[in-house]
């Protein structure tokens, strides 16, 4: 029985940011192979603090949704994920034991050698006559002078293609370091041009920033006398579904046998389904079991006869990730969970769909309950963070708790990072008990633009 989770950066503030881990997990879960797929996010939520308490097998292989080596597959995933590495991950992986369950931890998926394939079935959805001595092909990378690892999974790529002879030329130019994506007519040769973003999701720089700075219209351009051919980013190509099980097949490590059920994650779940059985209120939601099936929708819904209806776990994942103003929800249970809908799903489905709505709050209530949830206080979480969060170290407990009286004011769960009490969770028949372990990503950002003076409780020189 195996895990797999999918890492992905996430957004505070796109709820287009997961879009691609999203559609890749379901993919994976259609596709089988695995017992269970699991997504958890830098940005939001399960974060990666959180992802490892929601996975149901000892056997879990952990694979970074990236498309290059670099800061956050090195540094922040491994810190996050408490694997104890840091710094360039080997081919095979890294292998530890972390609470009771086997965790293998990958390459990003984009280093992969198959990448090159994709690479090429992008091009020639661009150009479908590509090659020849006419044209030549432009993988474009993002990369970056913070870490020198980004750009060389570009340049292999390049090289791979080049040696295939089929364009007349291959050029790996970037977005944000030299050799420059714009300066590709003085590099470019040929008369027409096959340019493939080298990028995990269709996002702002491939569908905005790469279109204007170069002049794109569309598909195909004509600039300065030569044809350009656009194509779509390699990051979501369903082929990467294959690279991504071709990675956890060959992770270092890897069980012959699989692991076994992670046993307090049975315990806790068990107990949630019991009382599902018998109507549940918790968080913000209604549980209603009807003839084997079960009913979720907004507790201030009830009675309400007429409401959209979802009947799989993803569509309800799609209805809630969004407020009544059609914006983003990166914390689950902020108090903002949109109204005039209900799910009706099997026993099987359930679990997915609360984990969904309420990622790892199972885990983490019943483990509350219990006095057995491992609670993180601040100055630890502070002292943790690396790169442009590392100044929220340095912030003073006044302005921690002004930010998280703004922040946390409208979430469900109570602090206990910060040393507030829960004596009871929704286990124990309180719906809106539910317990916070440790200051979330969210909160982190908003102390670091307090800092600079950008958030309410900052000292910039504006206020």
């Amino acid at each position: 029985m195996r895990s797999l989770v999918l890492i992905g950066h996430g957004s505070h503030l796109n709820p287009d940011s997961a879009g691609a881990v999203y559609r890749y997990a379901d993919l994976l879960r259609e596709r089988g192979g695995f017992d269970e797929v699991v997504e958890g996010y830098w940005k939001e939520e399960p974060s990666l603090r959180q992802v490892l308490r929601t996975v149901r097998f000892t056997d879990v292989t952990v694979i970074p949704m990236f498309i290059s080596e670099g800061y956050f597959t090195e540094t922040v995933i491994p810190r996050e994920l408490g694997l104890g590495h840091q710094g360039p991950v080997p081919a095979g992986g890294v292998a530890r034991v972390i609470g009771g369950k086997t965790v293998r931890y990958t390459l990003p998926y984009g280093v992969h050698p198959a990448m090159s394939d994709v690479i090429l079935e992008r091009a020639r959805e661009a150009c479908p006559d590509l090659g020849g001595e006419d044209t030549a092909l432009v993988i474009i990378g993002h990369g970056t002078t913070r870490n020198a690892n980004s750009n060389r999974v570009v340049y292999q790529n390049a090289d791979r293609i080049r040696d295939l002879g089929i364009f007349a030329e291959v050029h790996a130019l970037f977005l944000d370091e030299d050799p420059r994506v714009t300066t590709w007519p003085e590099v470019v040769k040929a008369s027409r041009v096959v340019m493939v973003p080298f990028f995990a999701s269709e996002g702002w720089h491939t569908l905005e920033t790469i279109p204007d700075d170069l002049g794109l219209t569309g598909p195909v351009t004509e600039l300065e006398g030569r044809t350009v051919y656009y194509a779509k980013p390699t990051g979501t190509h369903p082929r990467v579904a294959e690279v991504i099980t071709q990675l956890a097949d060959d992770a270092r490590g890897a069980s012959v046998v699989g692991g076994e059920p992670e046993a307090g994650n049975v315990e806790a779940w068990e107990a949630f389904y019991r009382l599902a059985r018998g109507g549940l209120r918790f968080a913000e939601v209604l549980i209603t079991p009807h003839a084997g099936l079960f009913e979720i929708r907004h507790a201030l819904d009830e009675g309400a006869p007429i409401l959209e209806t979802v009947v799989t776990p993803e569509g309800l994942r799609d209805r809630t990730r969004l407020d009544e103003r059609g914006e983003h929800r990166p914390v689950h249970t902020l108090r903002s969970l949109a109204r005039g809908w209900r799910a009706v799903l099997d026993e099987h489905d359930l679990r997915r769909a609360v984990h969904y709505l309420y990622p790892a709050l199972v885990e983490e209530a019943f483990a509350c309950s219990n006095h057995a949830l491992h609670t993180t206080p601040w100055v630890t979480t502070a002292r943790r963070q690396t790169g442009i969060y590392a100044k929220v170290a340095g912030a003073t407990p006044e302005l921690v708790a002004e930010v998280s009286r703004e922040v946390c004011g409208g979430c469900l769960r109570t602090r206990l990072w910060a040393g507030d009490k829960l004596e009871r969770t929704f286990f124990d028949g309180v719906p809106g008990a539910l317990p916070c372990a440790e200051a979330c990503t969210f909160l982190v950002a908003e102390v670091r633009e307090a800092m600079s003076g950008k958030k309410p409780g900052g000292h910039s020189h504006d206020h």
